[in-house]
Parts: structure tokens; C-alpha cells; sequence
């Protein structure tokens, strides 16, 4: 198991200071392909979200544990963990993390099998960034609760 401060040396941390303010929406991203991860992570920090990168599930993994997150993107075929083994440790820890599968084969027979693991979206690859945009910004908003003033905030 990697340490935090190799954790952090081999993550790709990135924060946006312009684009759509999302000051509090935190994305985990992991892709093992290096240039779909960095184009996702430069998408989402572009339009305001503060974004980790990583390349592969064990990696996401000790970032799960390291910070917190509104939303992990992942693909599911990586090295160590893949995606449908990391929903399943989410599962077992009890961690309500909402989770949009971005890959190329959808693991279709693992989730019937196991509806629990379903996660919040999924996107087919190759999709666009305005697709990733989209899919991010619809299920934070089913995340989101009207709190006594009125206002949404975060789960």
C-alpha cells in the first residue's frame, strides 16, 4: 500500500480558479489511460470542480480514504481494481459515494447479478467531454438537498 505522500507524488491534483464556481464539489477520476484522464480532469477543473486523478482502482482507493469526494468517475477495466470490485468495496464500507462508470465494455452481467452496484451513470467510451459534462452535472444535482433556508447543499 502506498503511502499518502506517494498517493499525492502520483496523483494528478488539479483545481480550477476559473469556469463555473463549484468551490465544494470535489471529483475523484480514475482512468488508467493517461490521456482520457488527463483530458476528463482538465474538462472538470476547467468548468470549476476540484479534481484527483489516479490511474488505476488502488489507487482511488487509499484517495477515498485519504479525502473526501462528491463523485467518483471510474473506469472499470484497470489494473489492481477494477471498477465493479471498487463499487463492491464502497458497498461493503457502507460509503455513499455517488458513481458515474466511464468505460469501454459495460460490465452488464456483473451488475444484473449484483443490482446493489449499480452505479449513478454510466458512459460508453468514446463519449465527448460535453457528454461527461453533462452526465457530472446531473447526478451532483440528485445529490444535492434544500436545506431550512431553502438553499441545496451537498449530502
Amino acid at each position: 500500500m502506498k503511502s499518502n505522500e506517494n498517493l499525492k507524488a502520483g496523483a494528478s491534483a488539479i483545481t480550477a480558479t476559473r469556469g463555473q464556481p463549484n468551490p465544494l464539489r470535489r471529483i475523484l477520476v480514475l482512468e488508467d489511460d493517461a490521456s482520457i484522464r488527463r483530458l476528463s480532469a482538465e474538462a472538470l477543473a476547467f468548468s470549476g470542480y476540484q479534481v484527483v486523478a489516479v490511474e488505476d482502482g488502488a489507487d482511488g482507493w487509499e484517495a477515498l480514504h485519504a479525502n473526501s469526494y462528491d463523485l467518483m468517475i471510474t473506469d472499470n477495466g484497470m489494473p489492481r481494481l477494477t471498477g465493479v470490485k471498487l463499487l463492491k468495496k464502497l458497498h461493503a464500507e457502507e460509503i455513499p459515494l455517488p458513481v458515474i462508470m466511464a468505460t469501454g465494455t459495460l460490465p452488464a452481467g456483473e451488475l444484473a447479478r449484483n443490482p446493489w452496484l449499480q452505479p449513478a451513470a454510466t458512459l460508453l467510451k468514446p463519449y465527448t467531454i460535453v457528454e461527461l459534462l453533462s452526465t457530472v452535472k446531473n447526478v451532483l444535482r440528485g445529490t444535492e438537498k434544500v436545506d431550512s433556508q431553502g438553499g441545496t447543499t451537498s449530502r
